[in-house]
């Protein structure tokens, strides 16, 4: 783990390249504490499996009472073959789609899950030092837990993901590619349809591919997104705001009642009301003309229960106080 410093930094964005719940940008202050080096991998995955047993949410057949909250009222319930166990995985567009209909290359497949990215025959041989994925935010706990640690807040990660570099629109300054050099594993080409591997990788890749930013974290830019502690909705920055005083460690919202829709938002509701957690970091699927979220102030919110083959995690622990 890497000692992040602490310290006072302005949140969100009020750039015009940025979406509106990253807006209005605003005062937060951090304790100092401590964040992974890098995602968990799949081999420290692997070790708390083995040694606790643990079934993952994608392993498991899916709860249909749980189910039911988030899709429409009256929607019917599938036959039991359908909520066989599985996870969300990405597939390639034969060509373009609309991009406002993410179903066009997510498909919900049965057998995937950490072990088995792709589904049933695929496998992490090889894959050892990859992110961990189609890991729920249950599962990104009970991890944390056993090891003795937690899930970082969003503003302790967005803290640590700007590395020092307050205001800029990426994690290491302005311009994304200085020099002509990728500093982060995302989509390179026509998403979603086609990917010239550009950086070097068509999926994930391993941690620590890519430069560490100014704390000497990894893949803190695209690879995965990273599950947060916090509750999600989409006004939370408008309303933590309205004081308009400095924000001390802030550990989001506390319910999603009475969440303001927000025209534009990248993530919106199946059905309000729902609740969902806060990911960073953006992934290798984030494309800059249709998904620029690998940078520090963007922000998404996911059902706790869902798992997909770009979302992953890393762990904090609070830093003992200083003498």
């Amino acid at each position: 783990m890497v000692l992040i410093p602490g310290g006072e930094f302005l949140m969100g964005s009020d750039a015009e390249y940025a979406f509106p719940n990253e807006r209005p940008a605003h005062r937060v202050k951090v304790k100092p504490f401590f964040l992974d080096i890098h995602p968990v991998t799949n081999a420290e995955f692997s070790k708390f499996v083995k040694a606790t047993g643990y079934v993952t949410i994608a392993e498991r057949a899916v709860d249909w009472e749980e189910m039911r909250k988030q899709v429409p009222p009256g929607t019917p319930k599938p036959p039991a073959e359908v909520l066989a166990p599985g996870s969300l995985v990405f597939q390639p567009t034969k060509g373009p789609v609309d991009l406002r209909d993410l179903s066009a290359w997510w498909q919900w497949t049965h057998g995937a899950s950490w072990s088995h990215p792709e589904g049933p025959g695929s496998s992490i041989a090889g894959r050892e030092n990859h992110p961990v994925v189609h890991i729920a935010w249950e599962d990104s706990n009970a991890y944390a837990s056993w090891a003795g640690k937690r899930l970082p807040t969003e503003a302790e990660w967005e803290f640590a993901a700007a590395g020092g570099n307050e205001g800029h629109r990426y994690a290491w300054g302005n311009e994304e590619r200085p020099g002509g050099r990728f500093m982060l594993n995302r989509w390179t080409g026509q998403f979603p349809y086609r990917n010239d591997t550009s950086d070097g990788f068509a999926g994930t890749s391993p941690v620590g591919a890519f430069p560490a930013n100014g704390h000497g974290l990894y893949d803190m830019s695209g690879n995965v997104w990273n599950w947060c502690s916090d509750i999600y909705r989409a006004d939370a920055f408008a309303e933590r705001s309205q004081s308009g005083e400095i924000c001390c460690d802030p550990a989001g919202p506390k319910t999603t009642q009475g969440e303001k829709v927000i025209p534009g938002d990248p993530s919106p509701p199946t059905v309000p009301g729902v609740e969902r957690r806060v990911i960073k970091g953006g992934s290798f699927l984030c494309d800059p003309a249709y998904c620029e979220s690998y940078r520090p102030s963007a922000r998404r919110g996911t059902p706790p229960d869902t798992g997909s083959s770009h979302v992953g995690f890393r762990c904090a622990k609070d830093a003992a106080p200083v003498e």
